[in-house]
């Protein structure tokens, strides 16, 4: 059975009996800060879990995209070296959300296997939690399993939970024997270490409990049921396969490295290893790029460039020695296009980012090894074995070089590293990733599912923007639900129904006032509290509000005008940057404001300034045209098939609401739009610059911000009028000839600056100079020199032409300008096999306080320790002696 079949089976099952089958979610969380990634196929329904969102049914199945990279659940270290890990992988899944519970689980589990599956009931085992009587009941006299294949183990192997926190119970797994040949002995003992023989093809999460940050439980509104199983390994056991590289999934990506590699596969070696850690670092890399994952040095972005890199690297161990994985994503859309069809058309933007990220590892691995030798140099003169941490570390977020790898080359040269001083430093990068992702600062005071229990706000944000005699139906403060707020005091408002607009999806909240007979309060900010609750952050101007006052609700109108103007616009922009760039290009985050847009997307190149004058036209174009605005409210089904683009890294219920504009544009959105595009007015990009790798942003104004920034234009352009005494068509022509007259002058003082100070040693001295000091080290000709008031470029200029004069030897030449110090290191070409100058510039630089690096022949630092210049210069020979061999 190919694997296509397998989802296609699994999903019709359960339809069959009364299952909604939805779409994977993305693999960027929405809205949760406690994983950086899917990691299961609950996560989408975290809240429903939680009792924090309604759907309108009770059961649901799906195949979920997941990724495993880090904590809990992080399977990276053993990928490639077992038969069943994968950083990506699919699991599915059969959920109930206060429906049926743990009979119907176990028989669906049970027939689906073995009658639809068809797998042999002597080959199946099944392990419930070691207090739970009830589930082994089940298996035993309801499913039919025999006692002595029913297991019981502790909380290690049989009590599931997503995270440190969150819905979480006892649960129930199905086991597959592969056979006695791969390891024989007692089966409970097998399954419990984790045997390569046994594999566990299903886990029946009976979710009962909400886990809280100090381990304590919490019973769920409704017991209920996930599941959760491997797709890669039913495919395996399905095709009758005992690894599931060997499945239709990887092996036509397994082919390709193979050929690439020009190796046999498999051939008992550790280039297997390889070939394998490949073919699954290449899937991950497709659709985390396709789910608008950028490489970056901290947070999601830093797993894709870690991912990248290994696989690379891996690729260098097997002969590979340019970049090749950008060419595999093809051929993962291919296999994965019945699935996933919205993969093929962003295959060519995924292929470009980690071709670029692939190029810019191949040139630091180069300069990585290089500053690994140094290391080994520095580490064996200093008569010790172990690579210090912090020049580890360093290897690792400077060059890109993963902990494995610096281990690798270490035991190559008989060498150990410090792996606890290397730990301290990657602590400390770890706490800046998680800030990166920890989510809305509100979380730490967000209330929990008991605080808002009941509670449901009805929105009419499209209705109006005033509301009368609204009931307050909670009062909350530090996320805690308090009697009332009085004068002075800062909280939150919850209301039975408002016409505020809540902040998401990049549009900011809405501002306004409550006023109720003995009480007013100015309202700062709009924000959901869970999916149902919208949040009201009040002042209180006077008066006190309770819980069951009748206010009246009004938000601020132009200011909300200002808002809908700016979102239209993201929209026409988002449109037509699909047109002029291609259909490659996804939103990949936004900010609307009342002054402002800002639009993230996904593109491999900087714009052109004819490609933003062309998005711009076509965005005016639409404005000027003044197309009515169409809205309507439908299922995310059949929104998408409407054509509707969706936002990869936004989280739809079954209702959205889709906005339409003309032909040109048409999006899943729920935010406040104008009525008609003319209303927008104008619209002016201010400017468009890359935020990562592979992501670009455009920041744009519109309506009355625009007309002031063109006022602004028009200004400073009549003030650089008068400067110059020029008309405005004469402007470009006039700088163009002082630009040209500057240039002049500047080369002219540069040739006599050079030439009084190659010159005669009286000449040296005017010039601010002091002369040269040459000495022969090691048989090694140097000439340390101080030279102030010259830029950086001069002193390196000036290095070179002293370095031709030597004909073989070290050039070093300091100097002083504008209260910095600089150094440069020049070395002639025959001696760089036994000096570096970027050797030598790393032990210069701390000492005048700044940093730097070069080229083995050339390099250069600066600092702003002017004082230490002298005693700096005058260390150079004894660093020379020691440094040269």
């Amino acid at each position: 059975m190919k694997s296509q079949r397998v989802r296609e089976t699994f999903l019709q099952y359960f339809a069959d009996r009364g299952h909604k089958t939805v779409p994977s979610s993305p693999l960027l969380p929405k809205d949760d800060p406690t994983i950086l990634f899917a990691n299961a196929g609950m996560n989408q329904f975290k809240n429903v879990f939680l009792g924090l969102e309604k759907r309108s049914y009770k059961r649901a199945a799906s195949v979920q995209k997941c990724l495993r990279v880090s904590g809990k659940h992080n399977d990276l270290e053993t990928v490639g070296r077992t038969a069943k890990h994968h950083t990506f992988f699919e699991m599915l899944g059969n959920f109930s959300f206060g429906d049926y519970f743990k009979r119907e689980a176990v028989a669906y589990a049970w027939e689906l296997v073995t009658r639809v599956f068809g797998l042999p009931e002597d080959r199946l085992y099944a392990t419930v939690y070691l207090e739970d009587d009830e589930a082994h009941r089940i298996w035993a006299e309801e499913a039919g399993v025999r006692k002595d294949r029913i297991f019981r183990y502790g909380k290690k192997d049989n009590f599931w939970a997503m995270g440190d926190t969150g819905p979480c119970g006892p649960c129930s797994e199905l086991h597959f024997d592969l056979g006695e040949d791969i390891e024989a002995g007692d089966p409970f003992g097998l399954i419990e270490k984790g045997s390569d023989r046994f594999l566990e093809l299903w886990n029946l999460v009976f979710m009962e409990f909400d886990q809280d940050g100090r381990g304590g439980l919490r019973p769920l509104p409704s017991p209920s049921i996930d599941t959760g199983m491997g797709l890669e390994r039913m495919a395996a056991v399905l095709q009758g396969k005992r690894s599931n590289f060997d499945t239709d999934l990887f092996m036509p990506l397994i082919e390709a490295v193979s050929e690439q590699a020009r190796r046999e596969y498999p051939s008992g070696d550790e280039g297997d290893v390889s070939v394998r850690v490949i073919a699954d670092h290449v899937r991950a890399v497709t659709f985390l790029i396709g789910d608008g994952v950028t490489p970056a040095n901290e947070g999601r972005g830093y797993v894709l460039r870690r991912l990248i890199r290994r696989a690379h690297r891996r690729g260098n161990i097997l002969g590979i020695d340019r970049p090749f994985l950008f060419e595999l994503t093809g051929r993962v859309a291919d296999i994965m296009k019945d699935a996933y069809p919205e993969i093929v058309a962003s295959i060519p933007y995924i292929s470009r980012v980690c071709l670029s990220e692939e190029e810019r590892f191949s040139f630091t691995m180069a300069s990585g090894l290089r500053f690994f030798d140094q290391v080994v140099r520095e580490t064996r003169e200093a008569g010790d074995r172990t690579l210090p941490g912090d020049k580890v570390f360093r290897l690792y977020d400077t060059f890109g070089f993963p902990l494995d790898l610096s281990q690798e080359l270490a035991f190559e040269k008989d060498m150990d590293i410090d792996e606890a001083g290397f730990s301290r430093e990657l602590e400390e990068q770890r706490r800046k990733a998680r800030l990166s992702w920890k989510g809305d600062e509100r979380q730490n005071g967000k209330p929990g599912a008991e605080e808002l229990g009941g509670l449901a706000v009805r929105s009419r944000v499209h209705e109006s923007g005033e509301l009368s005699d609204v009931r307050v139906t909670a009062v909350l403060r530090s996320g805690r639900t308090v009697e009332a707020l009085r004068e002075g005091e800062e909280g939150e408002a919850v209301l039975d129904e408002t016409p505020f607009y809540a902040e998401a999806g990049g549009q900011v909240g809405d501002t306004g006032v409550l006023k109720g007979p003995r009480f007013s309060a100015l309202v700062g900010n709009t924000h959901f509290l869970s999916p149902e609750v919208i949040s009201h952050s009040i002042k209180v101007l006077s008066g006190e509000v309770k819980a069951g006052d009748k206010v009246d609700a009004a938000v601020d109108l132009v200011r909300r005008r200002a808002i809908s103007g700016n979102h239209t616009a993201t929209h026409l922009l988002h449109a037509a940057l699909r047109q002029v760039l291609g259909d490659h290009v996804k939103q990949a985050g936004s900010l609307v404001s009342p002054s402002r847009l800002r639009f993230d997307f996904t593109h491999f190149a900087p714009l052109t300034p004819e490609e933003v004058r062309k998005i711009e036209g076509l965005v005016n174009e639409q404005i000027r045209g003044d197309t009515p605005l169409e809205t309507r409210v439908t299922t995310l089904e059949e929104g998408l098939r409407a054509g509707a683009t969706a936002i990869f890294e936004e989280k739809y219920g079954e209702s959205v609401r889709v906005v339409g504009i003309g032909d040109f544009s048409r999006e899943l959105c729920g935010g406040v739009h104008v009525h008609a595009t003319g209303e927008i007015g104008f619209f002016k990009v201010l400017s468009e610059s890359g935020i990562a790798s592979g992501m670009r942003r455009i920041e744009a104004v519109t309506g009355e911000s625009a007309l002031r920034h063109v006022q602004e234009t028009e200004d400073l352009l009549a003030d650089v009028e008068k400067g110059l005494g020029s008309t405005r068509k004469e402007v470009l022509g006039k700088i163009d000839k002082l630009k040209d007259s500057a240039d002049k002058l500047e080369r002219e003082n540069r040739a006599l600056r050079k030439k009084l100070l190659t010159g005669t040693a009286e000449a040296e001295s005017g010039a601010g100079g002091a002369a040269a000091v040459e000495r022969t080290v090691n048989g090694v000709r140097l000439l340390v020199r101080k030279v102030d008031g010259l830029p950086v470029n001069e002193l390196r200029d000036l290095a070179d032409s002293m370095k031709q004069k030597l004909g073989s030897g070290v050039v070093v030449l300091g100097g002083a300008l504008e209260g910095k110090a600089f150094v440069v290191v020049s070395v002639t070409k025959d001696l760089t096999a036994r000096v570096q100058a970027g050797a030598l510039i790393k032990e210069i630089a701390p000492l005048i306080g700044g940093g730097g690096g070069g080229r083995p022949d050339f390099a250069q630092s600066g600092g702003p320790r002017v004082e230490e210049l002298d005693k700096v210069l005058s260390l150079v020979p004894g660093l020379l002696e020691r440094l040269s061999f």
